[in-house]
């Protein structure tokens, strides 16, 4: 009788099992990887706008009306001539192309908002990050009736505000 060597089908399942597990183990750190990149790069995104907006304010003693052309050029009128200055040669967009960023401005100009929507939102405990629920403006001429929902992430949590804006408190469920 010839003797054989080789795998038997318990030990061949075993490893694939093994490696099956460390695949799991793998991928699930690689996707939370990904969307904490994302969320890195939003919050990153919005303090540069907040930036051009802050240098609109220092310019107009307001800020404008509408949201900066996001994916564009960002300037002082909106035909954006080259004599007019260019707080911005390019907006940055949402990395995840299904959702945008969001700008809300008081009816005087004198504060605004600008929401995200945050992945990693339960593991993410940094400022502005709503960890309880959507943002809302409090009441008054910004409500949330009126609140962006971030393109298709539902309402959005992360914000970025003016300093002369009232505080945000996160709503418990998202309608």
């Amino acid at each position: 009788m010839k003797n054989e060597r080789g795998f038997t089908l318990v030990e061949l399942l075993i490893i694939i099992i093994i490696l099956g597990f460390l695949t799991a183990l793998i991928s699930g750190n690689y996707i939370s990887s990904l969307q904490k990149g994302r969320d890195a790069k939003r919050k990153n995104d919005l303090a540069q706008i907040q930036r051009a907006l802050e240098t609109y304010y220092e310019d107009n003693r307001a800020y404008p009306t509408g949201a900066p052309p996001f994916g564009s050029r960002y300037c002082s009128s909106p035909s954006c001539l080259a004599a007019d200055k260019t707080y911005m040669v390019r907006t940055p967009n949402d990395p995840n192309s299904s959702y945008s960023y969001g700008y809300l401005v008081d009816p005087n100009s004198q504060y605004y908002y600008l929401f995200s929507c945050i992945e990693n939102s339960k593991n993410d405990k940094g400022t502005g990050v709503s960890n309880d629920g959507y943002y809302c403006p409090p009441a008054g001429p910004i409500s949330c009736a009126t609140a962006p929902d971030c393109g298709g992430c539902g309402r959005c949590l992360y914000v970025v505000e003016s300093s002369n804006a009232l505080p945000l408190s996160p709503y418990p469920t998202i309608p």
